[in-house]
């Protein structure tokens, strides 16, 4: 259970859902945590939470679309925790439209979030962890990342996208003691996820079960996954027996999907 003892971690999106439920993964497996969001309130709120259970746990606040930030929280992280040895990429956003709506700015946050942030993380990390001969990079994309779905065309690009750079820096890093993997779940019960099905209902005028289960049946999913079965799933990455693997996206969707 402390097989993580003496790393250090940092969780982006940290202040909810995954982010908040892996930082604590982490944390009982003996890892120090930076959760880093844009919403300072949550992130504050989560670190509290972990060191009043006695786990060492840092908060900051970043824009992960904004270089200067991302530097700066990288920085800061390294001081007070010593080093970074495990990188979870979680921030993310979403918009569900048909083509036809989505606009460009909507389709330049997406990215810009979903991508770019973890573009902008991992770059900043990774020759640290080379040099030491062991990290573990964990990007959290989505089963979108793996197929299509319809009206979520700039998700299902970025999360495609998200797998596509977990693939190429693992191939960079083979060898070196570096890994870096993904996960792609399905529909999590998330406010991210939460928000989509306020918008169904919103645009269709159903109600919030039918939404549900429409959003569900869509997916071939029985229920929303927990937030903590994907942190388990993460977390599962992140230790010496993850050595071996690398390179990997790896399916979270109840058997909805085939790729």
């Amino acid at each position: 259970m402390k097989e993580l003892t003496g790393r250090a971690a940092i969780i982006t999106g940290g202040g909810r859902g995954i982010g908040a439920a892996t930082a604590r993964e982490l944390a009982q497996r003996g890892a120090s945590v930076a959760v880093v969001a844009r919403n300072e309130h949550q992130v504050v709120e989560v670190a509290a939470g972990l060191r009043a259970d006695g786990f060492a746990a840092y908060a900051f606040r970043c824009d992960v679309t904004k270089p200067f930030e991302v530097r700066d929280v990288c920085l800061a992280a390294r001081e007070a925790m010593g080093r970074v040895d495990i990188l979870v990429n979680n921030a993310g956003t979403a918009v569900a439209n048909p083509l036809k709506r989505v606009t460009l700015e909507e389709w330049n946050h997406v990215m810009a979030v979903n991508v770019t942030g973890t573009f902008l993380f991992t770059k900043a990390l990774i020759p640290d962890m080379v040099e030491h001969g062991w990290g573990r990079v964990v990007n959290v994309a989505s089963i979108a990342g793996l197929v299509g779905g319809k009206y979520i065309s700039a998700y299902t690009a970025s999360k495609h996208a998200v797998v596509g750079f977990t693939r190429a820096v693992a191939a960079e890093v083979e060898g070196t003691g570096v890994t870096v993997n993904a996960v792609c779940p399905g529909y999590v019960n998330t406010p991210m996820t939460e928000q989509s099905l306020s918008r169904i209902v919103a645009r269709t005028g159903v109600t919030h079960a039918d939404a549900l289960e429409q959003l569900l049946a869509q997916a071939g999913q029985y229920r929303l996954i927990p937030p903590l079965d994907v942190a388990e799933a993460v977390v599962s990455l992140c230790g010496a027996g993850a050595a071996g693997t690398n390179g990997e996206a790896i399916p979270m969707d109840g058997g909805g999907f085939s790729t």
